[in-house]
């Protein structure tokens, strides 16, 4: 009887003790929604980070949600429907033309580089960019980063794109590839994975990069309210932190290996063609190494805004970018 109650007593204590380092365990993870502008191949780190676990390293349990357009991501973060927002600088610009009182800070770059390429129905061997004068030519929609990238090219080249062709702009991101396909236009901007399917396919040919034509710039970088930062900077850490791991990871090993971890998310695109899409991304430094969004990507960005008549004010580099928390990061 005596060594059973031993036992018993024993077994409490155990228990006893182990309650509390559970609870401590549940407190440790902290839950952050991240709203993504589009599904995109162009993306890769931020599933790399999600796949191989090292959001959950940093104890963060984060739900991703493809929130489909800049302005309808931008709303979710304002009313809170989201956390961390994964698109285009420009869009932070154009929250702070509004007046708004909580500014949308960018803290961690992602990509650095425009993602379109330039696809010509035919097959171009020697292609020149004044080839693409006097034809139609379908762009991606007015305001949109992609667009202004394109437009900034063609001028770069001495093309005016609404005087020197037929450009059409008004068709929603979604179905621009396929009116191309379906016979729509001799040129056509678009993202990978559909560029090297469309080549694969024979409807189309890859002839240039507007990522290597327009330089570096802030594409797509993380954002979120100057108050959810103030209130939340450990977790912001933590998230950086992780898409570090995953920028590093992605830019150690082959696209062959990146593309094998992340062929969940893009179910309908075979392993050649996602192996293909990575190494060209990788091979035009698209992928930005560090999450540190600097100075002169951000003033690139506003003269490309500014040149397609999209920049509604210049704003100062300090004011809507953070770069102390990925710096930090990166020193450790």
């Amino acid at each position: 009887m005596k060594k059973w109650l031993k036992w018993s007593f024993m077994l409490l204590c155990i228990s006893v003790l182990l309650i509390p380092l559970a609870a401590c365990g549940k407190e440790d993870v902290t839950k952050i929604r991240i709203g993504e502008v589009t599904r995109s191949l162009f993306y890769a780190p931020q599933y790399v980070a999600i796949e191989k676990g090292f959001f959950k390293e940093e104890g963060l349990d984060v739900t991703l949600t493809t929130t489909a357009g800049g302005d309808k991501t931008m709303t979710a973060l304002l009313s809170d429907s989201i956390d961390i927002a994964l698109v285009g600088s420009e869009t932070s610009i154009y929250v702070q033309a509004q007046g708004a009182n909580d500014p949308v800070i960018n803290f961690a770059q992602l990509t650095q580089t425009d993602g379109t390429f330039l696809v010509a129905r035919e097959d171009i061997q020697d292609f020149t960019w004044d080839m693409v004068k006097k034809s139609t030519f379908l762009g991606q929609r007015k305001g949109g980063m992609p667009q202004m990238a394109g437009e900034y090219t063609l001028k770069k080249h001495d093309i005016d794109p609404h005087a020197d062709l037929e450009l059409i702009q008004n068709i929603d991101f979604a179905n621009i590839a396929p009116a191309f396909s379906s016979g729509t236009g001799e040129f056509v901007q678009l993202f990978e994975p559909t560029a090297s399917v469309f080549e694969k396919e024979g409807i189309g040919h890859i002839v240039a990069s507007f990522g290597e034509e327009s330089g570096h710039l802030p594409y797509t970088a993380y954002m979120t309210k100057d108050s959810f930062i103030n209130e939340n900077e450990e977790t912001v850490e933590k998230f950086t932190r992780a898409i570090y791991k995953a920028q590093q990871w992605v830019d150690g090993h082959s696209a062959e290996e990146t593309a094998k971890i992340i062929t969940k998310y893009f179910d309908n695109t075979d392993l050649e063609i996602l192996t293909m899409s990575i190494d060209r991304y990788k091979s035009q430094g698209s992928f930005a190494t560090d999450p540190i969004l600097e100075k002169e990507e951000w003033e690139n960005l506003q003269n490309i805004m500014d040149e397609a008549g999209e920049l509604p004010a210049r704003v100062d580099y300090e004011t809507l970018v953070n770069t102390s928390i990925a710096e930090k990061v990166i020193k450790e």
